[in-house]
Order: structure tokens, then C-alpha cells, then sequence
């Protein structure tokens, strides 16, 4: 939102236009009273004297100047009791002066608090977080020093179907379990017969 106004303040800033410009879906309200509570539009949405001065700065440098003197103004409270320390304050620390300040909620005073932060960074106070490295987290092989051995796979240490480098060979035994269901009323000739067709065709088969 900031960069749009630096590029080009509007000369009337409601909730329609900030929707408009698509800066801030959801939020638009809240971004409008914000820049009201910073004195850069009036109570009719109207640009002020002090955002076509500020916001009309090129250098960033000057503009963050600029905005910051505005920051510590809206906020004479905090830093009338922290000084310039609080811009450096953490958002615990910031929940606990909003709150106690509005006797507000949690959820408000951590919304004052973020809100509080972003226009710190916008001012030039706030800090930035370097950006990740490219291949940081990863996990890399580490370079195997000269002449020595890779280290052997499961499959190849010993004691898991390995002896000595050589696949080791297993010998499998089967056993087969045959029952005979004899007739009740059997003679001793039919057990015979049974018997006899068993021995030739599973035992000499």
C-alpha cells in the first residue's frame, strides 16, 4: 500500500478505494484507520497536508525520515514512555502497552502490536531477516577420503545372507503330511489294497 501511495496518493482514501486498487483484501477499513491515525487522511478520507509532503519524498531515505517523525507522533504515548527504544520493542511487549492503554482484548492488542511493527519497518527501524541460502537444511553426503572402502550394504554385512563376500546357499528341507481316512466297514483286504496303491504311487513314485 505504501509503495502505490508513494507512487500516487490519491486525493481521497476510502474502504471503495483501497478495494479498488486491490491492496488489501479484507482489510480495508483497517487500512484506512490506520492511515487516519497517522495523520495522512483526514476524517472524510481526504489527503492531508503532511501525505503530500511525505509521501511526494524520492529518496527512501528521506522518506523514511519523514515517516518515522509521523510514526512517533500517533504514538507519542509509547514513546514518551519506552523513547526511541521502542522501536525495537517485542510484540509481548507491545500486546501489554496496547492493552493496558485500550483495556482491550488479546486478539486487538496483537493486531495494534502487528500493525505497530510493519509501519517500524516501514520507517526504517525495523529488521530484516536474511534470506535463506540456497541448499541450507539439506542434507549432504559426506566426500569419502581416499582409498577407503564404501561401507557395505545391509545385504552384504555378515550374518545376513553373506559369508565372506560369497552368497551363501541354504539347503530346504520339505516334509508332506498324508492322511488316510479308512472306511468303517473295511475288511482287512480293502485296508491292504489301500495300503498297497500309497506305497506305489506317493512312496516309490
Amino acid at each position: 500500500m505504501v509503495s502505490h501511495l508513494r507512487r500516487a496518493f490519491p486525493p481521497s482514501v476510502t474502504s471503495d478505494t483501497v478495494k479498488k486498487l486491490g491492496l488489501a483484501p479484507k482489510n480495508e477499513s483497517y487500512l484506512v484507520n490506520t492511515l487516519r491515525f497517522l495523520g495522512l487522511i483526514d476524517e472524510e478520507g481526504n489527503k492531508t497536508e503532511a501525505a503530500g509532503r511525505i509521501f511526494s519524498l524520492h529518496e527512501d531515505g528521506a522518506f523514511q525520515n519523514e515517516f518515522a517523525a509521523i510514526v512517533k507522533k500517533a504514538y507519542s504515548q509509547l514513546f514518551d514512555l519506552h523513547s526511541d527504544d521502542a522501536w525495537k520493542l517485542d510484540t509481548n511487549k507491545l500486546i501489554a502497552f496496547f492493552r493496558q492503554t485500550d483495556q482491550s482484548s488479546a486478539v486487538v492488542g496483537r493486531c495494534q502490536a502487528n500493525a505497530f511493527r510493519t509501519l517500524v519497518g516501514l520507517a526504517g527501524h525495523g529488521e530484516t531477516s536474511e534470506p535463506r541460502k540456497k541448499g541450507d537444511g539439506e542434507t549432504k553426503a559426506m566426500p569419502r577420503k581416499k582409498g577407503q572402502q564404501a561401507r557395505p550394504k545391509p545385504s552384504q554385512q555378515a550374518g545376513v545372507g553373506a559369508t565372506d563376500g560369497h552368497q551363501q546357499q541354504y539347503n530346504v528341507g520339505l516334509t508332506v503330511r498324508v492322511e488316510v481316512n479308512l472306511p468303517a466297514e473295511g475288511n482287512q483286504e480293502t485296508y491292504d489294497r489301500i495300503f498297497k496303491s500309497i506305497r506305489e504311487n506317493l512312496l516309490n513314485g
